[in-house]
């Protein structure tokens, strides 16, 4: 809430000495420099002729106001004038020479305006070696100068960065230095401190310094050799003097970089030396007074930063003693008060117990030299962790005060008195501060720092009634700035939502009241709606529901767009029991989390916290027994939630809720339920599939997930007897989790096979329940899932024993039926392959069940539209005789088969019969005969009573054909069976004799009338 004053930190900004920016790069090469093209080498040769005008090195201090600061003193500006000797000149390329030649060629490519690959070029000239020529090679010197020039020209824009421009510059400045003569010119002498001066700097703010030492090495030599001729020619010229006194200055500068170099690669002795040797030039130079201070300054900003606190402080001492050697070029009292004030910091960081002295002395001096608020804090600071006495520290506090310095930097101080257990001194000074400041707008930070002193030292009855007093001011015209309010009311709300946290629920809400009472009636603002959201909350932990309904509805009033609004909202209706308006609540979260975020709610809400107060909405409806709305809020939460983990969560919950329904509805309401349990299912396969891959953990938490949802499948369809299409759904579902989120192993296999077979077999019972509506869909499925638990089927049986498996009997029983009712012509290849099974015996067949299915798909397959009676008659014919060839024969079973094939042979309806078909039907009478006779007391005897029905109508209908012999057989055939009734043969006995007589007696008459006829 309050932080330290700028005015008060530790490390004051100062201007960074140029020396250390990029902004200042190269030596200040003044008068002898300009005049330069005035002297001539003694070669013969002219001397290239440039002018060369440096920014100043720190213009804040140095009064140097005039120099440009864009760089274009660092170009070279020559116009090579040769003589006739020269222009013949050529240069051998032998040894040494054709390295060079190979150097001047890439320097000539780079000088092209247009080329791709100059950072190319570059790099091969900063990796060449460059042996020394003898003698001078003046295109050599040219091509170094081009180079030099053509750096800074390209540093103008952003065609070459900072390293780039370095290694130009290096790779010129060793040009140049390879031909060197013996005895160099003036001339050459002065390009030779220009460049490697400025290249030495380049590398150096480039973070290159152990490239930057030679070049300074060899600026400094240069330096002092032109200083020994300027020497050498006498003291009486002002141009000589000036001169020299341009050389000293230039010196002491690359001293400085020297002594920063060092300074760069961790060595302080030599860092030391070099700034030794530019101190002694003081005397001779007192206006570099402020630059060598400030540049000990910031060696010693830079030591502190890295927590070097011994060098830092001997920088530092030097910067201090360097600028009282000439008081009139010195930074000024500001700038040694604050290099004190960093020295003051530095022992106090350093060894406070060990340097409490000099921290002292470095502060009151830094106060004497310049009063700042800083300084006079720092000085309490020092007394605070050196342990003072009450009475010092109080002394520097009253300072502090009569020094009329911001309210700001006292609050502080109160900070800082606490932080240090002074807890009795903070409160006196923070009394006397807001006396002090009684008539200051700014008044209300004290009060608020008061107010939250005393509630962090358990003082709460004392905040409370500051708190009200403020209350009060704020409605007699000693309101709070806007500011300082917002700080009041953050700390309300912090004290507030602690008790809230602790059960305090009636102390939080006094907290938030308090808040309140700063806000106007009809008052509209984000600030307020929450404010009384969190009233609400309050007052339903405590019960109130009245006043909690009273303090939403004024939320909603001033931010009904809010999720956090609506949240409130929708728990108000669960507690009134109101379904639908706990449903428009979560309607209404769910289309919020869509939408753009409030500044409020951007600042709560994390990603996914729409679908977290989704979830706590359930949870709440679950918690009042609202089963109806927390599934709505589930629901929300799956559609809307980007969190695949949270909603298949959320799934959970919703499929333990719709099965714990489905366990008390019944009939349509349970399978609009089992419907609705499905469609959870399906959007957890989706979901378990979006699952980031992970590591093996999220692997596992996959397959989990997939099994957990599958086994939920797996006995909701067993559940579904009744309701074959959804028998199959499920048994569905649960193949595709068991397929693509389960390891391939054997049982898993197993499992597919089983729900592959089971929803085979579910769609086949539809298309029977079914049988006028379009079955061509559902058996062309049924046909797709027999044909993959076929490949399933197979692989099972190649890793293993299935000789027990009746999987592949089921299998072709259940794609015979299909084939048969799709008229699919392969239908008989089906069949011949059931009956090529090994396995086909009637006992298999009993103890898989499996006879059962096998005669009902026969039955199928006789029925409409399919019709294949000759496969069907053969198929049942092999039946019939495996069951006659058992020691036991099954009656029951043998009968089905005769019944089926004189059905086939012998269909009801029929108006015409072939001989050869009565001929065919008789043989399965007498077969059905021999049966009843071997175990009169087994048949069943409505299989008996069919059997005699249907040879009875059959003589009848031979009679009204007129094959009267055929017809009296066919009746004498279904007298046979009378005798062989049980309790219906006395009913049948009386009726069928007299009308077997009477059709003896027609038979008798026809037959004499035909012979009458003939």
């Amino acid at each position: 809430m309050y932080g330290i004053p700028s005015c008060l930190c530790v490390l004051p900004v100062l201007p960074v000495l140029p020396s250390t920016s990029k902004a200042v790069s190269g030596v200040r090469v003044r008068g002898y420099i300009l005049g330069f093209s005035r002297q001539k080498q003694q070669c013969g040769i002219m001397t290239p002729s440039f002018n060369l005008a440096t920014p100043s090195l720190c213009k804040s201090n140095m009064g140097n106001k005039g120099q440009r600061e864009d760089g274009g003193g660092d170009t070279l500006l020559y116009e090579r004038e040769r003589s006739e000797a020269c222009e013949s000149y050529s240069l051998q390329c032998v040894h040494g020479y054709s390295r060079l030649c190979f150097i001047k060629g890439l320097t000539e490519r780079l000088l092209q305006k247009q080329l791709a690959n100059t950072d190319e070029v570059i790099e091969k000239l900063f990796c060449e070696d460059f042996p020394r020529v003898t003698p001078l090679d003046p295109q050599l010197e040219e091509s170094a100068i081009q180079l030099w020039n053509w750096a800074v020209t390209k540093r103008v824009g952003t065609a070459i960065n900072e390293h780039q421009k370095a290694k130009v510059r290096h790779v010129a400045c060793r040009l140049l230095y390879s031909c060197e003569p013996e005895n160099p010119a003036e001339g050459a002498v002065r390009k030779q401190i220009l460049m490697a001066s400025k290249t030495g700097r380049t590398w150096l703010d480039c973070k290159k310094p152990q490239l930057a030492d030679n070049f300074l090495s060899l600026a400094v030599k240069s330096l002092e050799t032109l200083y020994s001729r300027l020497t050498s020619r006498g003291h009486g010229g002002a141009d000589i003097n000036t001169s020299k006194g341009d050389v000293e200055k230039d010196l002491l500068r690359v001293l400085s970089y020297q002594a920063e170099s060092a300074l760069a690669q961790e060595n302080h002795q030599e860092a030391v030396a070099c700034m030794q040797r530019c101190k002694d030039m003081l005397l001779r130079l007192p206006k570099e007074t402020g630059y060598l201070s400030l540049m000990c300054y910031n060696f010693g900003v830079d030591s502190y930063n890295m927590k070097k606190y011994e060098e830092s402080s001997f920088w530092l001492s030097q910067s201090y003693d360097i600028g009282k050697m000439n008081i009139k070029y010195s930074p000024g009292a500001e700038v040694q008060a604050k290099v004190l004030r960093l020295l003051a910091t530095v022992y106090l960081k350093w060894d406070c117990q060990q340097f409490q002295e000099k921290a002292l002395n470095a502060v009151n001096l830094a106060n004497k030299e310049s009063v700042h608020p800083s300084g006079l804090y720092l000085k309490i600071r020092i007394l605070l962790r050196c342990g003072a006495q009450d009475d010092h520290v109080r002394a520097g506090v009253t300072e502090l005060l009569e020094s009329e310095v911001p309210l700001e930097v006292c609050l502080s101080t109160v900070k800082l008195l606490m932080a240090e257990d002074r807890e009795t001194l903070a409160f006196d000074y923070l009394k006397r501060v807001c006396q002090h400041f009684e008539s200051s707008p700014e008044l209300g930070s004290a009060l608020v720092l008061h107010i939250e002193l005393l509630l962090q030292r358990g003082k709460e009855l004392l905040g409370k009634q500051k708190i009200e007093d403020i209350i009060t001011g704020h409605y007699t015209g000693k309101q709070l700035s806007p500011q300082t309010l917002t700080c009041l009311h953050l700390l309300l709300w912090d004290k507030a939502s602690k008790n809230f946290e602790t059960k305090n629920f009636s102390e939080a809400l006094q907290w938030y009241n308090y808040s309140l009472s700063f806000y106007k009636a009809g008052q509209m603002e984000p600030n307020l709606a929450k404010l009384q959201r969190n009233r609400a909350s309050c007052l339903l932990q405590l019960e109130q529901l009245d006043k909690a309904k009273e303090a939403i509805k004024e939320a909603e009033r001033c931010d009904p767009n809010s999720i956090f609004t609506q949240f409130s909202v929708y728990k108000i209706a669960v507690l009134e029991n109101n379904v639908e308006k706990a449903a428009e609540a979560v309607k209404a979260i769910a289309v919020l989390a869509q939408g753009p975020l409030t500044s409020e709610d951007r600042l709560l809400v994390a990603e996914n916290a729409a679908s977290n107060l989704l979830s706590f909405a359930a949870q709440i409806a679950l918690e009042n027994e609202q089963q109806d709305t927390a599934m709505k809020a589930l629901e929300s939460l799956c559609e809307h939630s980007k969190d695949e983990a949270q909603v298949l969560t959320a799934l959970r919950c919703l499929v333990r809720l719709v099965l714990s329904t489905i366990e008390k509805a019944s009939g349509e309401i349970g399978h609009a339920n089992l419907d609705i349990l499905l469609s959870y299912l399906k959007m957890a396969l989706q979901k378990v599939s979006q699952l980031s891959p992970g590591p093996s953990m999220a692997v596992e938490q996959r397959t989990e997930d997939a099994n957990w949802f599958r086994k939920i499948a797996w006995n909701s369809a067993l559940q579904c007897e009744s309701s074959p299409d959804r028998m199959r759904d499920f048994f569905l579902f649960s193949y595709q989790a068991n397929c693509h989120f389960c390891p391939p192993d054997r049982a898993v296999l197993m499992g597919q096979k089983t729900c592959l077979l089971m929803a085979a077999a579910a769609s086949l019972e539809l298309c029977r329940k079914s049988p006028n509506s379009d079955q061509t869909e559902q058996l062309t499925q049924a046909l797709e899932h027999i044909q993959i638990c076929w490949e399933v089927w197979k692989t099972l049986k190649a890793s293993g024993d299935n000789s027990k498996d009746p999987t592949n009997i089921l299998l072709l029983l259940y794609e015979f039926e299909a084939r048969a009712k799709l008229n699919d012509p392969k239908v008989e290849t089906v069949l011949e392959s059931v009956l090529e099974l090994d396995n086909v015996e009637i006992k298999v067949l009993e103890t898989m069940a499996g006879e059962d299915v096998f005669l009902l798909s026969l039955a199928l397959a006789m029925e409409p539209p399919a019709h294949f009676p000759l496969l069907c008659k053969k198929a049942l014919r092999i039946a019939l005789s495996l069951h006659r060839k058992q020691p036991q024969a099954d009656l029951t079973r043998c009968s089905q088969c005769v019944h089926s094939l004189i059905q086939l042979s012998l269909p009801s309806g029929v108006s015409d019969v072939e001989a050869r078909v009565l001929e065919e039907v008789w043989g399965y009478y007498e077969e059905a005969l021999s049966i009843i006779t071997a175990a009169p007391e087994d048949f069943p005897e409505m299989e008996i009573l069919w059997l005699l029905t249907r040879a009875w109508n059959t003589g009848i209908l031979l009679y009204s054909l007129a094959q009267y012999p055929e017809a009296e057989r066919w009746c004498g055939l279904g007298m046979s069976f009378l005798r062989h009734l049980g309790s219906l043969q006395e009913s049948y006995q009386t009726q069928m004799s007299g009308l077997y007589s009477e059709v003896l007696d027609r038979l008798d008459k026809a037959k004499k009338n035909l012979i009458m006829e003939e």
